[in-house]
């Protein structure tokens, strides 16, 4: 019985250990699957954005640059990823059809390794290459170049005699003219690149010839002041004396990035000729070389002593050069005709305009054979107007309750015009054309923010698209054509990076203030967002004349894609940016509201922000900041002095902080003078010092030649007298940009720092 009790027990204890490890085997398999579906279908952990990497470029978005229409209209040209050839391309397939210069085939004594940019002359037979590129202002730079002839392969100096600015060419391609040291010279290619010096007189912080002062260059937006006229006998150009013009200085210190190795044991300074308003400019003339006979003359042109000259270019007459001016108060803009050798002149044009008018008309000016194309806000809207040589106008091209924001050309041959405008909304731009009976097609396909550039015969263009979470799309498209004929580049790896981040989707909005203004705003609010949360918020904003950062592009926000207002809003803030009275978009009466009173209206519409941010559930009213840089800049300081406690806390970086410590051009376009407008200018952050409410951090570059580090100085000094405590950072050498090494990082990681304590986790301690 018991032997065979115990094989039964034996048989069942075998039986039962396979039932069991069945089992087991069984849910193991199942307890397996149920994890690998749990982790097929968890959640990606998001990376989080580092600060970093925002600050040094991982986050860019690529582009095709170095782009030049060619004459057949077929193909463009641009530089090579490596930077070592220029290209040709076709409009049509985007693909290579030819190199037009290579590095590494060419013919003659000199050799390049690469090259920085490249002009072509107006036959293509010939390319100006350009190396060693050193900035000077924020258009001007020294380069050395060479002269590359496309038939033979041959490369040369294009001059000895040290590096040159702004060369150009004359129309049959045979001679360049450039700047050198505030002196005009002239190569003629066709007797073996023969270097003479047409002017002499030219001297630092005295007299400049050819290129602009740094007033104009800055607020003018041009550096090259000189063109040869159509057959090439003559070359004109606008002469600066700014003999009697102030001069500004600040001091250099060894620094580095870049190292200032001269200035190791005793500083140095950079000394330059800068008029602040209601100071002396620049007297302003045109002048004529005759290449042939030599002779330079003055135009007879009945200029203002305190005038301007926006731009001058030769039409294809010969004998016709067209020349825009300015009275100080830049409310009128005339357009004479002057013969480069008798000297006369003839009023043709004037345009004057309530208030003031913008850089447009010059910046967008658009010669052809016959005629010329203007821009004006006469309607009270930024349009184009055609005229003929006898300043005739013949027909308005563009109208409408909308803003021109960008003028790409006109075809004499179909009288059709090419243009970008806001006409969907302010914060959208579309690509468009207008036939000869003023009918309008929209070109470019998908609502963000559009821009082209057209073939030479407008039979294709190359279209930039993008919105506020889409980098910039490239295509190629056929005018007409509905679907894009080659996408040149997708950002296809920026995309994929940034779908690895857990980003919410900027909000845009609008809202109407205590005065009854309506404003329009984004906001971009945390992932994890939750309504029943109370967040602190950041503002951020620009708030200039004219200015719009309310955009459906991927420009919008401090950085692409508002990749730092992400970035704070990953920190736990809100962040918020709103378009002010002033700023562009609207129209000529909403953006010059503000005229002789800059940072009134801007201010109030802030702080109306702020208070309207405050009656939102989920936003903590207490705990709100703002910051900008430049205007940006001194906005944030007269919202934090505007008199409302909205702020707790501002960052304002390079501001100007007393409009009579900026320049002439900038400051009197929308203020006029002191002398005219005290009232205006004693509205300023500096007089208003007392009423500063929030915490608040102030952040310059010690080297800013636009917006000089006085500003500063000065306002500092201010709060001290008003007993305000604040924080001051400086940073050596850096200019209005702030960057180079590791400045941007030391930067921004000081300007989140400052409203993490100021604004959330209970150190929010805001001064009185």
């Amino acid at each position: 019985m018991t032997r065979k009790f115990g094989e039964l027990e034996n048989k069942r204890y075998f039986c039962g250990r396979k039932r069991i490890l069945k089992t087991f085997f069984t849910m193991k398999k199942i307890i397996l699957s149920i994890l690998a579906t749990m982790l097929f279908f968890a959640p990606v952990v998001a990376e989080n954005l580092r600060l970093e990497d925002l600050t040094r470029g991982v986050y860019s978005s690529r582009g095709i640059y170095g782009v030049h229409p060619l004459n057949d209209g077929e193909r463009y040209s641009q530089i090579s990823a490596d930077g070592r050839q220029i290209i040709a391309r076709s409009f049509r397939t985007g693909e290579q059809t030819d190199v037009l210069f290579d590095v590494a085939n060419t013919k003659g004594d000199q050799r390049l390794d690469h090259f920085s940019g490249y002009i072509m002359s107006p036959d293509e037979q010939t390319i100006l290459i350009q190396t060693q590129r050193q900035s000077i202002y924020r258009h001007s730079f020294t380069a050395v170049y060479y002269i590359y002839n496309v038939r033979n392969r041959t490369l040369a100096r294009l001059s000895d005699g040290g590096p040159q600015e702004q060369p150009a060419f004359s129309r049959d391609g045979t001679m360049i003219a450039f700047v050198r040291e505030g002196n005009l010279f002239l190569v003629k290619l066709l007797f073996n690149n023969s270097e003479s010096q047409v002017t002499k007189d030219g001297e630092f912080n005295k007299i400049i010839n050819g290129k602009p002062d740094w007033v104009n260059e800055e607020e003018f937006s041009f550096a090259r002041a000189f063109d040869f006229n159509a057959d090439g006998t003559m070359l004109a150009w606008i002469r600066y004396d700014e003999s009697a013009v102030k001069q500004y200085s600040f001091p250099l210190y060894r620094g580095s990035h870049p190292d200032r190795d001269e200035f190791a044991t005793y500083p140095g300074a950079y000394t330059y000729k800068y008029p602040m308003a209601g100071e002396q400019n620049a007297t302003v003339t045109v002048h004529s070389f005759d290449i042939k006979s030599h002779r330079i003359q003055q135009m007879k042109l009945p200029l203002d002593k305190d005038g301007y000259i926006p731009r001058i270019q030769f039409t294809d007459d010969p004998e016709k050069l067209l020349v825009l001016t300015q009275n100080r108060h830049q409310d009128r803009l005339d357009i004479y005709i002057a013969n480069p050798r008798s000297t006369e002149c003839k009023l043709i044009v004037r345009d004057q305009i309530d208030k003031y008018i913008t850089e447009e008309p010059y910046k967008s000016l658009q010669l052809f054979p016959g005629g010329f194309v203007l821009m004006s806000e006469r309607s009270g809207w930024n349009h184009a107007y055609l005229y003929d040589f006898n300043g005739t106008m013949k027909r308005q091209l563009t109208s409408g309750q909308f803003v021109v924001k960008d003028f790409y050309g006109y075809n004499p041959q179909t009288q059709e015009c090419y243009y970008a405008a806001n006409e969907e909304g302010t914060q959208y731009q579309a690509v468009y054309r207008a036939d000869a009976k003023g009918r309008v097609t929209k070109l470019s396909q998908q609502r963000g923010t559009n821009g082209a550039t057209f073939s030479k015969t407008y039979k294709y263009y190359m279209n930039v698209y993008s919105n506020v979470t889409t980098p910039p799309v490239t295509t190629l498209n056929a005018v007409g054509g509905k679907e894009p004929l080659k996408t040149l580049e997708d950002n296809a790896a920026l995309n994929q990076k940034l779908e690895t981040l857990n980003l919410s989707k900027p909000e845009f909005f609008t809202f109407r203030t205590s005065e009854g203004v309506e404003l329009n705003g984004y906001m971009v609010k945390p992932a994890d967002f939750s309504a029943q949360k109370r967040y602190p918020v950041v503002m951020f904003q620009y708030s200039g004349p004219g200015s719009q950062q309310v955009l459906d592009s991927w420009s919008a926000g401090n950085m692409g894609g508002c990749l730092y207002e992400h970035y704070l809003a990953q920190q736990g803030f809100i962040c918020v940016c709103v378009d002010g009275r002033g700023t562009g978009g609207r129209g000529a009466a909403f953006e010059k509201q503000t005229y002789q009173n800059l940072g009134l209206l801007e201010a109030r519409d802030q702080v109306e922000t702020a208070l309207y941010l405050g009656t939102l559930p989920y936003v903590d009213k207490e705990h709100i900041g703002i910051w900008g840089w430049s205007y940006g800049g001194f906005m944030t300081l007269m919202a934090m002095t505007e008199g409302r406690p909205a702020f707790a806390a501002g960052v304002s970086v390079a501001p100007v902080t007393n409009y009579r410590f900026y320049d002439t051009v900038y400051t009197e376009r929308f203020m006029r003078t002191p002398q005219e407008n005290p009232t205006g200018y004693d509205r300023n952050p500096m007089t208003r010092a007392s009423q500063l409410h929030g915490a608040l951090l102030l952040c310059h570059g010690s080297a800013d030649d636009n917006v000089h580090f006085r500003n500063t100085a000065e306002l500092t000094e201010a709060l001290v007298q008003a007993d305000k405590p604040f924080m001051q950072l400086v940073y050596t050498n850096r200019n209005h940009g702030i960057y180079g090494g590791n400045t941007r990082l030391h930067l921004f990681r000081s300007i989140t720092r400052w409203f993490e304590e100021h604004l959330k986790n209970g150190s929010q301690q805001v001064m009185p």
